[in-house]
């Protein structure tokens, strides 16, 4: 047991010093307070660990999910909900003041958009790709795929330093199939920290234990205690890999692929940097090291 520890503790001094030699920073953009914690938390917590800056910013503020509260009230509750996830993940939580549900591929969000990846100087940008149920999931990929070349852009957004150099664009993880479906180039296993990412997302009250459960019928169903509130949002979205996703956790982790019970997955965008598998396992190191 001693030499295993040891070994876990060598590996992770191992991936601390890379990430201090070399320091990543990653940024995480949702449409909603609580959408890059469920699509990026358990990558983000391994990130954060390792001495990376991560950032999730919420590009709407919250204001109309929920059955009871809404307006002002609702986006002062969900921003105070970020901020304590944010802390519980170890990142920095921003949210942006546009209005839930009216969220537009603008010039002026767009810009936004541009200003966070530059102030950030980020490395890595991940975002949902612009397939969903929801207009302000679409519209956030949208706007971080037009703000993918024109972070290097001098003369656009002038007011902030353009990048020296384009960072690499990822998409979160959906199931939608039309017009194309999620393809898994990037496949982290975030099992060491499923817990901690459960416990961070169950700041947003809110959202987990009343907006959801009443959207889906089950609010009377909601547990009152945090160990069953965890409970249940650790078994909320119970998945089952598919052929795509099990072929990429194969190529990253081998035979040890069918011992990981939770993942996060990510596809490259074809509008950032495009990168070699050598600089994958450079900015995610825990790939190195299954």
């Amino acid at each position: 047991m001693k030499s295993l520890f040891l070994t876990f503790f060598l590996l992770f001094t191992a991936h601390l010093c890379i990430a201090q030699t070399n320091p990543i920073n990653v940024i995480v953009f949702g449409a909603h307070p609580d959408d890059c914690d469920i699509d990026t938390g358990g990558t983000a917590i391994l990130l954060a660990r390792m001495g990376y800056k991560v950032k999730f910013v919420s590009l709407t503020n919250g204001d109309a999910g929920h059955y009871a509260k809404g307006g002002g009230a609702l986006a002062k509750i969900r921003i105070e909900e970020a901020k304590e996830a944010g802390r519980r993940f170890g990142v920095e939580y921003t949210v942006l003041d546009n209005h839930d549900g009216e969220l537009m591929p603008t010039l002026e969000n767009r810009l936004k958009v541009i200003r966070e990846i530059r102030k950030w100087n980020a490395d890595v940008v991940i975002a949902p790709r612009p397939n969903d149920y929801h207009p302000d999931h679409r519209y956030t990929g949208i706007l971080v795929q037009d703000a993918a070349y024109m972070v290097i852009v001098p003369n656009v957004a002038a007011d902030t330093p353009p990048l020296k150099k384009n960072p690499v664009f990822l998409y979160s993880e959906d199931g939608f199939q039309r017009p194309n479906p999620f393809n898994p180039d990037v496949v982290i296993n975030i099992d060491a920290v499923f817990d901690q990412k459960i416990y961070a997302m169950a700041a947003h009250e809110s959202q987990f234990f009343e907006w959801l459960p009443w959207t889906s019928g089950d609010l009377d169903k909601v547990p009152k205690g945090e160990k069953e509130r965890l409970e249940m949002l650790a078994n909320w979205r119970p998945s089952v890999p598919g052929k795509a996703t099990m072929a990429a956790m194969k190529k990253w982790y081998g035979d040890k692929a069918s011992e990981i019970k939770h993942v996060e997955c990510f596809e490259i965008c074809e509008y950032g940097k495009q990168p070699t598998e050598e600089e994958l396992r450079r900015l995610f190191p825990m790939l190195n090291n299954p």
